[in-house]
């Protein structure tokens, strides 16, 4: 696709009202000189008050006023672009938010007059299923009262149509005569009756399909674009969209072909459409790679063994069985609304049966992607089929008469399975399967594929040589403000992986210090408590309690077990008795650090566009959401790099300035020499040690990184490993050390840090 421009790097900001857009201006001199090229920005248009993310929009056409309002983002936008730099918005074209129905003018307009209003066409609404639009917000006390012109459920507001309460009649009779129905929460699951984002009642779908609706709620975004605000647009979610292609192609011709990324999952092999204009991904693709080669295969054996003897099992526990199980339980649960409203869209058209909803629930359980976008992606169809008739054989007929209908891209049941087929997978591999399957924690992480353990430095670099040649300006990250740990707490988990013994004697004694009862989950916790080390009780605590209702073996979140979340809480709480922890953080640290460095050099110099998020420039050490989202101090970076700028080269240590070292370097070289970043071409390392680096050449600039840190320290160190690069004088940008080129010793070339990154001198350098 053709683009006006690509940034060179971008550096993720979540905006609240704590820090809203005029804080953020104030924050582009340091961006500036971390080497950043655009700002990005999380969503800015008006969300639901108190909104600590901005994906809940309830007015399109306004800027958030707690997070700055029209002025912060013109501030913002000035700044960043006097700057040099350009702006990166992320925007919400599946949902929108009515957890306070009378901040959504749209979804107040629906409530009040139903049908005839003229915003019951944005929503995805099933009004043949249930005349009245079902809520799903009472209790057990249902208690209404009439309150002027609404209808109060304690906090919750909703509008009375006209004429419907003038006759003085009681709270319950005038309920009874609206548009929409007030029910039981637990209703939800089965009987709803309008698209939601997942299984969230309070984000209702809009149908961006429609042109008005397209129109009205892309008018600021694509005033963004056209009035230089914006440079480019991050889209979020386009797989919950009726037709994601079609949808982009819009966005395109409104804002002349833009630079425009998508939040799309990919599956193993599975490739981006494309078809659609886009330059790429948001980067969990890259992010899985970076990881895995960093992983000792070798410890496979030995952490399986661990994860069996957690669980009682003779075998590993298979993945595919796994997110098959947890799959079907999230389209028996929370979104068998959805499977039940696939099962009416055939209905109206075709025969069904008694097993038509199961065997739609099966296929979605089997379906091997996110989703499909027919025609293209039928093959995923078919394979769900074959897996679905091996699973449950006596659904074959049923199954088989299911394939035509779902295969036509104008059916509305294909439509709708393929929205929700995305839905399903999302609840129940990263919502779920992901806290059950605790093996190696660093790779349960969202866009990867936790079967996968490890790859070597060959298939490495085959996937960024087909990133580079397919979509070379996609986004590559490490942390997002999803990710389930951020990148270096996974990097110092992954170390388990080299010393899966020592782990296994530790975690026996930190078991029975606090025994649980549910040995998977101690297995997360312990890795994370590990991983994040050292953090705040209340942080670990949190973070107990949201995997471990989302794992839902022992506890969940609608009937959670008091008796063993004591336990669990005992568990945190036994992590700071004694200094077992402390000891085994002391021992894998360094080794984590290594990590690290060298996930980061290897993200921010491979191919794509590298995002850095809000404060990994330092250690990036949290958890998940709303762990992820805590506040950054930028005080201490400003004044790491202030040092780092006049000459230090800071040691490795818990300060992680070392990082921001590496960060700021690798920045400054993307954005100011770009004829250094125009191919990929694997080095080959030569020696005893050649398995432990992993080195590329992107034009010019040369990546070197360190793998396997442990097993290299056992081995010896580099020895008489060296690398190869041009014959001409080079220098490291993170020492100043300078190179004649040609063979480079990696014990020189890495004596002060596992990471390097040469690029070569011009005459007047190496003159100099």
């Amino acid at each position: 696709m053709s683009m006006a421009r690509v940034p060179a790097s971008t550096y993720r900001l979540q905006l609240t009202a704590d820090f809203p857009l005029q804080a953020a201006s104030e924050l582009v001199d340091y961006l500036t000189g971390l080497g950043i090229d655009w700002v990005y920005l999380s969503p800015v248009l008006q969300a639901t008050k108190g909104s600590t993310h901005g994906y809940d929009v309830v007015d399109h056409s306004t800027i958030d006023v707690e997070r700055g309002g029209a002025e912060g983002l013109e501030l913002l936008s000035k700044a960043a672009h006097d700057a040099g730099h350009g702006v990166l918005i992320d925007v919400v074209p599946n949902h929108v938010g009515v957890s306070d129905p009378s901040q959504n003018a749209w979804w107040w307009d629906v409530l009040k007059h139903g049908r005839d209003s003229r915003y019951a066409e944005a929503f995805d609404i099933d009004w043949d299923f249930a005349p009245r639009l079902r809520i799903p917000v009472l209790g057990d006390d249902e208690t209404l009262e009439v309150v002027g012109d609404e209808l109060h459920y304690f906090d919750n507001h909703y509008p009375i149509a006209p004429g419907t309460a003038d006759d003085g009649a009681d709270a319950a009779t005038v309920h009874s005569r609206q548009h929409y129905e007030l029910v039981h929460w637990r209703r939800a699951d089965a009987e709803l009756s309008y698209r939601r984002f997942f299984a969230v009642n309070t984000l209702a779908a809009i149908r961006v399909e429609v042109p008005w609706v397209f129109d009205e709620s892309h008018e600021q975004i694509v005033r963004w674009v056209r009035e230089g605000i914006a440079d480019g647009l991050r889209i979020d979610h386009p797989d919950g969209l009726q037709d994601p292609g079609g949808y982009l192609d819009t966005l395109a011709a409104a804002t002349g072909d833009t630079y425009v990324l998508v939040e799309k999952i990919l599956e193993g092999e599975e490739q981006l459409p494309a078809f659609w204009p886009v330059a790429g991904t948001t980067g969990y693709d890259a992010l899985a790679d970076v990881d895995r080669i960093l992983v000792d295969r070798a410890g496979r054996s030995a952490l399986d063994a661990i994860d069996n003897e957690l669980r009682g099992r003779a075998q590993p526990l298979e993945w595919a069985t796994l997110i098959r199980r947890t799959k079907r339980a999230i389209a028996d649960g929370i979104l068998h609304s959805e499977v039940l409203r696939i099962e009416r869209d055939i209905a109206r058209n075709h025969k069904t049966t008694e097993h038509t909803a199961d065997a739609l629930a099966e296929l979605l359980a089997c379906f091997p992607v996110y989703r499909s976008y027919l025609p293209s992606g039928l093959e995923h169809l078919h394979e769900a089929a074959d897996l679905a008739c091996r699973a449950r054989p006596e659904l074959t007929a049923t199954i088989e008469s299911l394939i035509p209908v779902l295969s036509d891209p104008a059916e509305p049941a294909a439509i709708r399975f393929q929205q929700t087929s995305g839905m399903v997978m999302a609840k129940g591999v990263e919502d779920t399967a992901f806290y059950r399957y605790t093996r190696l924690t660093s790779l349960t992480e969202v866009g990867a594929d936790p079967s996968e353990f490890s790859i070597g430095v060959e298939e490495f670099h085959r996937r960024q040589l087909d990133r580079q040649a397919r979509f070379p300006a996609s986004m590559t990250t490490l942390s997002t403000h999803d990710t389930k740990r951020g990148e270096d707490t996974r990097a110092r988990i992954t170390v388990l992986s080299e010393l899966p013994e020592e782990w296994s004697t530790t975690l026996g004694q930190l078991r029975e210090r606090a025994p649980l009862g549910d040995g998977p989950l101690e297995n997360l916790l312990w890795e994370s408590i590990v991983g994040a080390w050292p953090a705040s009780a209340d942080r670990l605590h949190d973070y107990a309690t949201k995997a471990s209702r989302e794992a839902g073996m022992s506890t969940n979140w609608t009937e959670p077990n008091e008796e063993f979340e004591t336990r669990m809480h005992a568990l945190i709480d036994s992590a700071f008795d004694g200094d077992l922890v402390n000891e085994f953080v002391s021992r894998v640290a360094p080794y984590g650090w290594s990590n690290s460095l060298s996930a980061k050099l290897i993200q921010l110099t491979a191919p794509g566009v590298p995002d850095v998020y809000q404060g990994s420039e330092l250690w990036e050490t949290s958890l998940v959401d709303p762990d992820n989202r805590r506040a950054v101090d930028y005080d201490i970076r400003r004044l790491y790099l202030e040092a780092i700028d006049a000459g230090a080269h800071p040691p490795i240590d818990e300060t992680g300035a070392a990082k921001l070292l590496v960060t700021s370097r690798a920045l400054r070289l993307r954005r100011d020499r770009p004829e250094l970043f125009t191919r990929y071409a694997p080095l080959e390392a030569l020696g005893t040690a050649a398995r432990h680096a992993v080195v590329f050449d992107r034009g010019g600039a040369v990546t070197v990184a360190t793998r396997l840190p442990v097993g290299l320290e056992k081995s010896g160190g580099w020895g008489d490993t060296i690398i190869t690069v041009p014959g001409r004088p080079h220098i490291d940008v993170l020492t100043g050390i300078e190179y004649e080129g040609g063979g480079i010793p990696l014990a020189t070339l890495l004596a002060r840090y596992p990471v390097a990154l040469l690029a070569p001198m011009d005459h007047e350098e190496s003159a100099s």
